[in-house]
């Protein structure tokens, strides 16, 4: 008999419900207890208490000595990557769905002629349908109130 089949007979649901703990019902109700740390990150805050200075150092040397992999990762920590950058391109007034699709051509076209990256497009993107969704709720909430009323 396959497991397929014998997961799915009468008797071995009956043992299921049988178990230990009740349906919705944990073994530990109280979860588990707040601030408690993985023993893995414990180790490693244990490494780095102990050896963090003495690894540092040796990475910084390294460094010095020309190794591009120990700069790249001195480097990333004092100066992080940038997720992004100030973009200026002319959108109009997003007051309206016609503004939204008025400042939706825009950012297209501005991804299109090379002025904004893509990434930069589907982050303005973003904010445009996010404008979007406001104008949509207050419309949706106008709507609402003038329907109440007329009850």
């Amino acid at each position: 008999m396959s497991d397929a089949k014998r997961a799915s007979t009468p008797e071995n649901s009956a043992k299921k419900q049988a178990g230990r703990f009740q349906p919705g019902q944990s073994g530990n109700p109280a979860g588990k207890p707040r601030g408690a740390r993985h023993k893995a990150v414990q180790a490693m805050d244990l490494l780095g208490r102990n050896e963090g200075e003495e690894i540092l150092l040796s990475v910084i040397q390294a460094a010095k000595k020309g190794d591009m992999r120990a700069a790249e990762i001195i480097l990333r920590r004092i100066w992080p990557e940038t997720k992004g950058r100030p973009v200026q391109i002319d959108l109009p007034a997003i007051a309206d769905a016609g503004g939204v699709l008025e400042a939706m051509a825009a950012i297209t076209q501005a991804a299109a002629t090379g002025e904004i990256t893509t990434d930069e497009a589907a982050s303005l993107a973003a904010l445009v349908e996010g404008q979007r969704r406001a104008i949509e709720t207050h419309d949706l909430e106008a709507r609402i109130a003038a329907l109440e009323t007329r009850k």
